[in-house]
């Protein structure tokens, strides 16, 4: 069997994600296309893994890649983010298991951290038409994004998580992997939030690392 791949499938919009490599996600307007990307970004995905001890071969072709599940998109989908969990990432959730997920979870984490170490006295370059957030700017919006991921994994967020400082962001971090040990174990985590529906632990890793990631490779990509 090859890379396990999951589609989120809209009228607009495709994303193929990695099933057992939380983060490596990446979108096109067919299916074909986030095939494609996925593809393309695998060397660079290659370097998160690395960076998680973790033992990744990336594909050299689309047939190294096994599509095993399809799923139908929605809005969030067609916003630009993959919002749809699979069937296949239900069930329980070794420890072995578990220690994989939060190593890649962290050298998610790591890649952006560097990334805007890098960029932190530079201007970041503009798109054609002078768009794209600035650096602050993307990192308040991660910090936010993690902290509405850590309510869908059942869990409040530190008061302090909205802060720009970077020992709040480290503090919602170590928050969000002791949420997601809760929710491997099945029991409640220290501060519960009152989200009904929550994510399963194997999404809410797949669509964290997805997001932090991307937004890494963006300010890696706009950085001079």
């Amino acid at each position: 069997m090859g890379i396990r791949v999951v589609l989120e499938v809209a009228p607009k919009r495709t994303f193929a994600s990695a099933l057992d490599w939380p983060g490596w996600s990446r979108g096109g307007t067919t299916e074909d296309e986030a095939l494609e990307a996925l593809l393309d970004c695998a060397p660079r995905y290659a370097a998160v893994a690395k960076r998680a001890s973790a033992s990744f071969a990336p594909p050299a072709t689309r047939t190294d890649m096994e599509v095993v599940d399809r799923m139908r998109g929605g809005g969030v989908t067609e916003f630009g983010a993959p919002g749809k969990p699979s069937t296949l990432e239900d069930g329980p959730v070794s420890p072995a298991n578990l220690k994989g997920l939060l190593a890649l979870l962290r050298a998610s984490w790591t890649t952006f951290d560097t990334a805007t170490e890098r960029a932190a006295d530079v201007e970041l370059t503009k798109g054609p038409r002078g768009g794209g957030r600035d650096l602050d700017t993307i990192i308040a919006h991660v910090r936010q994004a993690e902290v509405a991921y850590l309510g869908k994994l059942g869990s409040r967020g530190p008061a302090s998580a909205n802060e720009s400082a970077e020992e709040p962001m480290a503090l919602l971090r170590s928050t969000f992997a002791d949420a997601l040990v809760s929710a491997v174990a099945r029991t409640p985590p220290a501060d519960p939030s009152r989200t009904r529906k929550l994510w399963s632990p194997r999404y809410s890793v797949r669509r964290a690392a997805w997001h932090v990631l991307d937004h890494a490779w963006e300010i890696e990509d706009r950085t001079p």
